[in-house]
């Protein structure tokens, strides 16, 4: 459902079924220089390919047909971490508990202050952002592992792991010159400038120590 494109300018979605609705949150998000595509149907949106940008998407709980929450189901099937922002003109507190507990965001009642939406939405967008530049470091972080050799990878276990080159080429039973050549290889490989940071890349990768 997602596709990469040149134009890096967040993007606001938004559902709902009215259009004077529609317009005047077209108009809202503009006004401050977000970017927003609008839809009237759920069906619509899901159809869409969304674009490889930091987006949130404000979505009216009650529609024709595919309601919010099962809009919300489907983009959670699909693995699409988009933030959501639902609105209602019921008060629906079921709902919206229902909505909260799936990962909604905030949830809006109708009439809303211009203020509340515009306050939701830099939260979502930048939460959004947040996430994307956290997935995009642990990719690099993965790519970096791959280009070690298998040594080298036995070696960043154990540096991170507490022990000095001495006693890793005792337990690899190779000279401590390979071992510290291995080691800044490593280093460089992974773009670690220290230890400490070359043991947090192995937590996230999840590069456990070796069993003594």
């Amino acid at each position: 459902m997602k596709t990469s494109e040149s134009n890096k300018q967040p993007v606001v979605f938004v559902i709902d079924d009215d259009k004077s609705l529609r317009d005047a949150l077209n108009r809202l998000f503009r006004l401050v220089g977000l970017r927003a595509e609008s839809f009237v149907t759920a069906t619509d949106f899901l159809k869409t390919k969304l674009p490889d940008v930091p987006s949130c998407l404000v979505l009216d709980i009650r529609l024709p047909g595919i309601s919010g929450l099962d809009v919300q189901t489907e983009l959670t099937k699909a693995n699409v971490k988009i933030p959501i922002i639902f609105m209602t003109g019921h008060g629906d507190i079921p709902m919206a508990v229902e909505a909260m507990k799936a990962g909604a965001l905030e949830f809006l009642p109708k009439p809303f202050r211009d203020q509340d939406m515009l306050d939701a939405v830099q939260l979502a967008l930048e939460r959004d952002r947040t996430r994307r530049q956290a997935e995009q470091a642990d990719a690099q972080l993965r790519t970096n592992l791959e280009s070690l050799s298998s040594r080298e990878r036995e070696v960043m276990a154990l540096v991170t792991a507490g022990l000095m080159n001495k006693q890793i080429a005792a337990q690899l039973g190779v000279a401590e010159v390979t071992v510290k050549f291995h080691r800044g290889s490593l280093m460089r490989k992974m773009n670690a400038h220290s230890v400490a940071e070359l043991a947090q890349m192995a937590q996230v990768l999840g590069i456990k120590p070796p069993n003594s």
